[in-house]
């Protein structure tokens, strides 16, 4: 998938230096509201999981000069009836403010409704994440909800707002 700077990969075994690389940059940016992996054990689990039929891991690189924009995560995909799946997402600070993350995860959000089957997708976010919030309401997403202590994040259960997209309302 490609758009005008961005372009999207599947994540593959190939990804592995650039991913840790990325995120190590990034640690103290994705703090307190992610901890991507940053070492080859943790991508080894992390490429793992989005082996499952379950998972989709997509990789944004900036095709300028192939820097990783940031990571797009569809988890826990359901067809049938649900035809829904769990977005996450992290962006790399050294492309922050560039606008980067809004055209990939427009692209990503595209090919979930066109390639996976989905019908809806739901993004979780942390109340005070307001990069993320900004991100996701650029994105066409509506906000649905709040669910404290929603998810285990870093040792504690954290809030979550919840937020989504159907493919009626998709305008990507």
């Amino acid at each position: 998938m490609v758009g005008e700077r961005i372009a999207l990969t599947v994540l593959e075994a190939a990804d592995e230096d650039d991913v840790i690389a990325a995120h190590r940059l990034s640690r103290e940016y994705h703090a307190p509201w992610a901890a991507p992996c940053i070492d080859r054990d943790g991508f080894a689990a992390w490429l793992e999981a989005a082996s499952q039929p379950t998972h989709c891991a997509l990789v944004a690189r900036r095709i300028e000069d192939g820097a990783i924009a940031g990571i797009i995560n569809f988890s826990q995909i359901a067809l049938g009836n649900f035809c829904s799946a769990y977005l996450g997402y992290h962006g790399n600070v050294a492309c922050a403010g560039q606008g980067l993350m809004t055209e990939a995860l427009r692209l990503a959000v595209g090919r979930a409704f066109a390639t996976l089957g989905l019908h809806r997708v739901e993004a979780n976010i942390q109340p005070g994440n307001d990069r993320s919030i900004a991100l996701i309401r650029r994105s066409g997403f509506r906000k649905e909800g709040f669910s404290p202590r929603y998810l285990m994040i870093d040792g504690a259960w954290r809030d979550h707002e919840r937020w989504a997209v159907t493919r009626e309302d998709w305008q990507g």
